[in-house]
């Protein structure tokens, strides 16, 4: 059985997407894996969820479920990512466990130091840029970053159009730990596009350890 909090301490690089079809990519760096599809019959999803647990339960790579809390426990999925909107942290909790990892979505330091209270095992933190994944939201810069430094505990997530062009500057403001959707996914060859951004994260986080 994977030991998922520790597993999650150690994990720099954080995909997102809505297909199982890149979970080969567990052995290019990424350490967790989230399936985020809003747009299929939820029956298609559990499928999705049910196929990247098994493949990733033979690996060291966490399997994430967006928002349905149902189809991550279903799914025997590692846990459940939840945006603002969702169920409060304290009822997932109790739906889940207290092994199963809850990831919560925030946008501002006051969000991410009530999800650090609650009990978050960790925090995605943006939009950073403005991405063309969350149109709706207008995108936080690097100063909110600055404002986490020292102050959340928890692994964090700089999370929106992150990409090997602005990570310096990203990880510069103390984010250790990127997401991303785009860098990876719609890159050429997206296995050496997750190599190079791993490499490229290690360094900086051995950096500012």
């Amino acid at each position: 059985m994977k030991s998922r909090k520790i597993l999650l301490k150690k994990s720099l690089l954080y995909l997102i997407l809505d297909k199982p079809g890149f979970a080969k990519l567990s052995s290019c760096g990424v350490g967790i894996i989230q399936l985020r599809d809003k747009l299929s019959a939820k029956s298609q999803v559990l499928k999705s969820a049910v196929k990247l647990s098994q493949l990733l339960s033979r690996t060291k790579t966490l399997f994430i479920v967006n928002d349905y809390i149902y189809l991550a426990l279903l799914s025997g999925a590692d846990g459940v990512h939840l945006g603002q909107g969702d169920l409060p942290l304290k009822q997932a909790r109790l739906l889940l466990g207290k092994d199963k990892i809850i990831g919560i979505s925030c946008h501002n330091l006051k969000q991410a130091l009530k999800a650090q209270k609650e009990g978050a095992d960790y925090i995605g933190i943006g939009p950073v840029y403005s991405t063309a994944t969350k149109p709706e939201y207008r995108p936080i810069g690097l100063r909110v970053l600055r404002q986490l430094k020292g102050k959340i505990r928890i692994p964090y997530f700089a999370i929106g159009n992150v990409n090997e062009a602005n990570l310096e500057q990203v990880t510069a403001c103390g984010a250790r730990r990127i997401a991303v959707v785009r860098a990876i996914l719609k890159a050429d060859n997206p296995a050496c596009a997750a190599n190079r951004l791993f490499k490229k994260v290690k360094e900086n986080y051995l950096k500012i350890k």
